[in-house]
């Protein structure tokens, strides 16, 4: 139990910043990302699945929040993450977690990607105090002129110089002794731009403080009203879908991590459904499993469950006894930390090595990264979805085509392979090449697969074929 107790601890102090900055980055009161936080701890952190994976607020899902709060209202929030939460149970109960082990890497890669370049502009924005646009195109492009304004603005500049701080302080956290990387990379670098605003009584923003019971908004029926829209449908199939793929992803990233129980995959999907679902009663944002805190969990030498159920609790009694800390923290110190997570969310070393060895899955991730930025996170996954498709369809095997020709009676022709209609012009040419005065006879038994297509033109050629007065084609079916 004692290692359990530690690693909960340290969970804790790396979980407590990410969770206020989350929240911030979506435009919703700090307080909702500690209760999501709690909620991972206690609820998800209870029930079967993977027993060492943490949960809670993720910087995967920042962009698609802050949209949708923009869009439908804090209100409304509760509504799509309980929904969301609903559809995870019935996609875990129905026992389609492991389906999310064959999405395409480069797809969820590509996403992150994506998040990562939306969620830097945006927080640059952040870090000078400013308010960031509302679409990643616009955010990128307004990013010269928002930076040229820092040296104009004494509070833009002061808030600037702490998230870059900030920054700094992360990048540079492990070349520290052992002793000072004690204390988590992140919580280290927020105590420090706090301190650093306090004593110089810089004149930034910081975090705005409503108290725990305050921020709880259950969803009412004006919130249950909103999802009737086509837009709000989509945006609750989006945190399903991404909640749950990010969740189980990281899961088989931890069970790489540590010898003990192997995830669930059905259960853990049941498992943060649970969560989601109480997260939307509370009115609180969505919930995933995070690989950061769950590498730190292992790593901190937690043993069971009650590591991650411990840092719940420890986050409650926070929250709960220390709010007024809340409001001393800069708000551009969170934005720097994010800044920092969504540089690490661009798999730039990946790409490279993906681009010399897999150039489709290259052409995947970034198609679906590009495409998140200039349309919106939804629409881009999908995008990137339906080219894996194609991608596959295409790199899938072809029709093989073998003539045996032994210059007097019938010409064999032997189909194997996979006839799709992505074959058809070639498979065509070949049989139209066919000596028109000849019988033929056709072999299918070596395919595997004949679509409806390629039925169809295998009819209409034999057909063609048999009226120039030749032997009618005679053809053995295997498919």
């Amino acid at each position: 139990m004692r290692h359990d107790v530690a690693a909960s601890v340290v969970v804790f102090l790396v979980a407590l910043p990410l969770c206020l900055g989350v929240a911030v980055a979506s435009g919703v009161p700090a307080e909702l990302g500690l209760i999501t936080g709690i909620v991972g701890g206690l609820v998800t952190g209870l029930l079967p699945g993977s027993s060492l994976q943490v949960s809670g607020p993720a910087a995967g899902l920042t962009v698609l929040v802050y949209e949708a709060v923009q869009e439908y209202g804090i209100a409304a929030l509760g509504a799509l993450v309980l929904v969301a939460g609903i559809l995870q149970l019935v996609m875990g109960f129905l026992r389609l977690g492991r389906f999310f082990r064959a999405i395409s890497v480069a797809v969820v890669e590509g996403m992150l990607a994506g998040i990562g370049l939306v969620l830097i502009a945006g927080q640059l924005y952040a870090m000078t105090d400013s308010e960031a646009p509302a679409s990643g195109l616009d955010k990128i492009a307004g990013l010269p002129g928002m930076l040229s304004g820092v040296i104009g603005s004494e509070r833009a500049f002061a808030a600037f110089g702490l998230g870059m701080g900030t920054i700094t302080v992360l990048v540079l956290w492990n070349r520290l002794p052992a002793k000072l990387r004690v204390v988590p990379a992140q919580l280290g670098a927020v105590v420090l731009a706090t301190g650093a605003s306090l004593s110089l009584s810089l004149p930034v923003a910081t975090v705005e403080v409503q108290g725990l019971i305050e921020a709880v908004r259950m969803p009412d029926a004006a919130g249950f009203g909103g999802l009737m829209s086509l837009g709000a449908l989509g945006t609750v199939l989006a945190f399903a879908l991404i909640a749950s793929a990010e969740s189980l992803f990281s899961a088989a990233a931890v069970d790489r991590m540590h010898d003990g129980p192997r995830t669930s995959y059905d259960k853990e999907l049941i498992a943060q459904g649970a969560g989601n679902t109480v997260c939307g009663l509370l009115g609180a944002l969505p919930m995933t499993a995070v690989i950061v805190r769950s590498a730190t969990n292992v790593q901190a030498g937690a043993r069971t469950k009650a590591s991650r159920v411990l840092h719940g609790v420890w986050l409650l009694l926070f929250a709960a006894l220390l709010p007024a800390a809340l409001g001393l923290i800069p708000v551009a110190a969170l934005a720097g930390v994010l800044v920092h997570a969504g540089c690490k969310l661009i798999p730039v070393r990946q790409l490279a090595k993906l681009w010399r060895e897999h150039r489709g899955e290259a052409v995947v991730l970034v198609v679906t990264a590009v495409a998140i930025v200039s349309v919106n996170m939804f629409e881009g996954v999908l995008i990137g979805l339906a080219l894996a498709v194609i991608k596959i369809a295409w790199e899938t095997p072809r029709v093989r085509v073998a003539v045996v020709d032994k210059g007097a009676g019938p010409v064999h022709v032997h189909l194997s392979g996979q006839a799709t209609f992505l074959c058809l012009p070639k498979l065509l040419d070949s049989l139209e090449a066919l000596p028109q005065d000849r019988p033929i006879e056709l072999e299918l038994t070596g395919l595997w697969h004949l679509d409806h297509a390629c039925r169809t033109s295998l009819e209409n050629w034999a057909a063609r074929h048999s009226a120039e007065g030749t032997d009618p084609v005679r053809v053995a079916s295997g498919a």
